[in-house]
């Protein structure tokens, strides 16, 4: 019979497995905690902007969302259908290929446009990265290079 007792060598007598099973969970809560709240602000603007104005390409670009009438309508309820999805732990990998597009464009937007809120862009890609990783049996299928229809 196998000794099923938790590892007593480790402090608390806990084992380290038993807090890293954890992180996938916490990853995805605050990842969807972040997209729903950032996608709410995109319709109910609660969060103030910041006091210092955005750079010129960066004001421009994001003008050019807002005239379009939908872009940034489409964006903001994609974060806050993605976090929704998060943070109730349903069709998390969808969601995570749904957002990933978006976290690319984050991390560029920031990275070439607006470096001021570059943390937060790389905290997003890499709770992204690590949720993708962690889901990646999912993502499989998608993955094969040649595949025949059912």
């Amino acid at each position: 019979m196998a000794n099923t007792r938790p590892d007593t060598n480790q402090p608390g007598g806990r084992s380290a497995k038993s807090f890293a099973r954890h992180l996938p969970t916490a990853a995805r809560l605050l990842l969807g905690l972040v997209f729903f709240v950032f996608g709410l602000n995109g319709f109910l603007n609660f969060i103030p902007p910041p006091p210092t104005p955005m750079a010129g390409g960066a004001m421009a670009f994001a003008g050019a969302l807002m005239k379009t009438g939908y872009m940034f309508r489409l964006i903001a309820g994609t974060q806050v259908l993605v976090g929704i999805l998060l943070l109730s732990n349903r069709f998390v990998p969808l969601a995570l290929a749904l957002i990933a597009p978006v976290v690319v464009n984050i991390v560029a937007f920031h990275a070439f446009l607006e470096p001021t809120g570059m943390v937060i862009a790389i905290v997003v890609l890499l709770l992204e990265l690590y949720l993708a990783w962690a889901y990646r049996k999912a993502f499989l299928p998608m993955l094969a290079m040649k595949t025949t229809p059912d």
